[in-house]
């Protein structure tokens, strides 16, 4: 008897249109198109357009990014996506100016010679208008004591507090390093946010002759910082449009995985059911784990924590010189006196976002802040009444705004715990082993910046493309 083998063309499913999913989608649609291949390209989003964190406004003049406000140039020195995409004439990097913590009812400056907060020269802790002169002492002890013990895995706060004390951490580190990581440091491990540390720790005695002896890798001439001068939202409609052979469904939700045989059986919100042979979960993690009836794995997504961001946009009819000092923005340390973490001074810190020349500035808020509890109970227009509070004591400007964004990411950012990397691990271990062909992607694992992300929508897709 002939024995007949019957093939079916495979298809790739990706849950959730954030930038993640778009990278991933992007890569194996490159592929598809490269090799003639014969796969069915699905991208499903619950939102009504794609994007994710990624949404820009336009009111009043102003140009309001609602979620992520910037690409790390340095992170994407290596990557094309710019230039594929054809958004070369559209990029805008930020201006310099001096940063500022705001402690004891008024702005002093982060030194210039810092790198998160944390001097890269002694001349930089000697000139700190942050910290006392016992504390400045206590920093010296970073140049005469090993480590003997600590390793990426541990505790970037203590680690930090170990070697310069305990004042500085506080007053000049913390505001800074905890403002980028959203949470305490004692709770971030070193393998987070700056491993280097430890290695510059070994290798030059000092973590702040490290810091010196790279400083170059840090400040990168004025360039840090990239954003669209239409918003970043243009980098989302750049790639739907490339993606001209992919059926996109938006306004779509995934409500059910189910494995069968080899394929899994995805149900949508709408009835449907989509037989995929690859899945790609690149949604939060407390969305992934309604999506697969397993006690083991949702024990494993019980160790992912989310924090929360509310953001307050503000643009006024008055021009921007009307700041109290030549900069960009400022980080509030713990205080009772304002209620926000931070001030962007936006239209100061990118031109293309207020080109009136107006003022616009942008306060977050956080849930590491004691007010937060309060905050979070607030609807968007007692949220704007704080922001203007916050904005009249710390700035001593009570303009009338004429354009407000508020923004609440409740329990929607990742917080990347000591025990991350370690339930991260045990996820990939666990869905290998039982669920073949589902993959994992995106901020709740890998990395929160747009580069991390679009890093690793690229790497799933080529995952998948060398499976194929």
């Amino acid at each position: 008897m002939e024995c007949l083998e019957v093939f079916w063309m495979k298809t790739i499913l990706v849950i959730g249109g954030g930038i993640t999913g778009l990278s991933a989608m992007y890569e194996l649609h490159k592929w598809k198109l490269e090799n003639q291949a014969d796969v069915r390209l699905i991208l499903v989003e619950e939102a009504s357009e794609l994007g994710g964190k990624i949404r820009t406004v336009h009111e009043g003049g102003f140009v309001m990014e609602a979620g992520a406000d910037s690409i790390v140039a340095r992170k994407i020195e290596s990557m094309s996506f710019i230039e594929e995409l054809g958004l070369e004439q559209e990029v805008a990097y930020n201006s310099t100016g001096i940063s500022f913590i705001y402690t004891d009812g008024e702005l002093k400056p982060i030194p210039a010679d810092s790198v998160f907060g944390i001097p890269a020269s002694i001349e930089s802790l000697a000139n700190s208008a942050l910290v006392s002169a016992e504390g400045k002492v206590a920093a010296l002890k970073d140049f005469y004591t090993k480590n003997e013990s600590f390793t990426v895995n541990d505790s970037v706060g203590s680690f930090l507090e170990h070697f310069l004390g305990k004042e500085l951490v506080e007053k000049q580190i913390a505001p800074v390093l905890s403002g980028v990581y959203s949470g305490k440091l004692r709770d971030l491990t070193i393998a987070s946010t700056l491993p280097y540390l430890v290695e510059y720790k070994e290798q030059y005695g000092s973590i702040i002759k490290g810091l010196e002896a790279n400083r170059q890798k840090f400040k990168g001439g004025e360039r840090k910082f990239l954003s669209l001068k239409n918003g970043l939202s243009s980098l989302v409609h750049a790639y739907e449009k490339v993606l001209t052979d992919v059926e996109i469904l938006k306004q779509t939700k995934a409500d059910k995985i189910e494995k069968n045989n080899h394929r899994y059986h995805v149900t949508l919100n709408n009835g449907e059911t989509i037989e995929a042979d690859y899945v790609v979960l690149s949604i939060p993690h407390t969305a992934a784990e309604k999506l697969i009836e397993d006690p083991q794995l949702e024990n494993e997504f019980s160790g992912l924590k989310n924090s929360s961001l509310i953001s307050v946009y503000v643009g006024y009819d008055v021009a921007d010189s009307i700041l109290p000092e030549d900069g960009t923005g400022f980080i509030t340390a713990n205080t009772d006196d304002l209620s926000c973490n931070a001030c962007t001074w936006t239209s100061r810190k990118w031109e293309h976002t207020s080109k009136s020349g107006n003022l616009l500035v942008r306060l977050f808020y956080k849930s590491s802040h004691p007010s937060f509890a309060r905050l979070k109970e607030m609807n968007k227009e007692e949220l704007l009444q704080v922001a203007l509070e916050d904005i009249r004591k710390s700035l001593k400007i009570s303009a009338k705004p004429v354009a407000t964004v508020v923004t609440n990411w409740t329990e929607q950012m990742p917080n990347y715990l000591i025990s991350h990397p370690q339930s991260v691990a045990a996820l990939e271990s666990q869905f290998a082993a039982s669920y073949p062909g589902v993959i994992l992607a995106g901020c709740s694992y890998y990395g929160v910046g747009i580069p991390d992300c679009i890093e690793n929508g690229i790497e799933t897709g080529k995952r998948i493309s060398q499976w194929l």
